[in-house]
């Protein structure tokens, strides 16, 4: 009974309490969307490239045709020298170009090697990347045909001709994002670290923010001087609202934009729940830690701000420094975010997150337990204070 009493008083401080209300049931609807409708266009296309053809012949003309028919490249302009393609790639009026040398006809006609180069502005990796990519698989097959028909033109069998042209057939084929989709990618991400850090931002307010609103006495007296009655309480309290925003990414958000696997949100589910326990957990630790609500704040804050970087989401972790891998191991997310490809992305059993579940149930473990030592010593100096 006790602790359903301090349930139902932090719902009412939730609904009360500004620090919390907004942050915890105002931001993350606004936050969410915002970052859904960033990625609205959800691919990069026609990405606006420029074509320097120094043959001026029937192939060059072909390749740009063909290269004008992806949907991704967007033919934007004709240059006559790398000093123009340079500059217009510095103002920003192109993301790359794709230049054409002389006498390419007659090489690739004679079987001469010949360097068409694609030039891409790589301070933009993804789109570089992807005109890299559409320009590459144009260009190469464009030049086979080249050759085939050449073949095919001195009576050779077409299949023969084409084991020639072409004696190794490579086939790509890109799992769970084959169309390099931004929000589809982007999107659960941050929300998930957005979530992340809403949850720890507000829990380290849970216990040293009694003291600011001078309800600690109260709060005491109601637990009959009981810290993990107090801390079970609250979490169990703030573990509802962070079920509500799992409600609002999986059932609204995540269906409105088509993101992600509907029949994955079971799973999805009891990770979630084992990241919010572990953020709720770090936030009663520096909270009971913490007396100084700005300093807490501000420790949590550093603590959370880098979590997207180094979790690996954009550059894989092995590659990183061994400290920034010891950083990135020391927060939920990671572990959270290792789990969440698999069972989400790869839609795996969730028996295969098992190794990163066991990291978050550690945390749990480690910072519940530090957190409930500090603030019933807290507790028990007050004690012999008033006696």
């Amino acid at each position: 009974m006790t602790i359903l009493r301090i349930i139902w008083r932090e719902w009412k401080r939730i609904l009360v309490l500004p620090a919390h209300c907004l942050v915890l049931l105002v931001i993350p609807p606004l936050l969410f969307f915002l970052y859904a409708f960033i990625y609205d266009e959800q691919q990069a296309d026609h990405l606006p490239v420029a074509v320097w053809d120094e043959d001026h012949s029937a192939v060059s003309r072909q390749f740009t045709f063909l290269l004008g028919q992806v949907a991704t490249i967007q033919l934007s302009r004709q240059v006559s020298s790398l000093g123009e393609l340079q500059d217009l790639v510095l103002k920003g009026e192109i993301m790359g170009a794709i230049h054409f040398p002389q006498h390419m006809e007659r090489d690739i006609k004679s079987r001469h090697p010949v360097n068409v180069v694609v030039y891409t502005n790589a301070a933009a990796v993804v789109p570089a990347k992807l005109i890299y990519k559409e320009a590459a698989q144009v260009i190469i097959t464009a030049g086979s045909g080249v050759i085939l028909q050449k073949f095919v033109k001195t009576g050779m069998d077409k299949g023969k001709a084409l084991a020639l042209v072409q004696p190794i057939a490579l086939v790509p084929y890109t799992l769970y994002n084959p169309t390099y989709n931004y929000q589809q990618y982007l999107v659960p991400g941050l929300i998930t670290v957005g979530l992340q850090m809403i949850m720890i931002m507000v829990s380290v307010l849970l216990l040293n923010y009694e003291t600011t609103t001078q309800s600690r006495e109260e709060l005491w007296r109601l637990s009959k001087g009981s810290a993990s009655t107090i801390i079970a309480g609250k979490t169990l309290s703030h573990l509802v609202v962070a079920w509500l925003n799992f409600i609002l990414v999986a059932y609204v958000i995540f269906p409105y934009f088509q993101l992600g696997l509907p029949i994955a949100n079971g799973k999805f589910f009891v990770l979630y729940t084992f990241l919010s326990l572990a953020c709720i957990g770090i936030g009663c630790m520096l909270s009971a830690l913490f007396t100084d609500t700005m300093l807490a704040t501000d420790v949590a804050l550093f603590y959370t701000s880098p979590a997207f970087v180094f979790s690996g989401f954009t550059f894989p972790r092995w590659a990183m420094p061994w400290y920034d891998q010891y950083y990135a191991n020391i927060m939920p997310y990671t572990h959270f975010l290792d789990g969440f490809f698999k069972i989400y992305y790869m839609d795996l059993p969730l028996h295969y997150a098992r190794t990163e579940m066991g990291y978050l149930l550690l945390f749990i473990a480690i910072t519940f337990s530090i957190a409930i030592l500090l603030y019933q010593q807290q507790i028990n100096r007050y004690r012999l204070v008033i006696q």
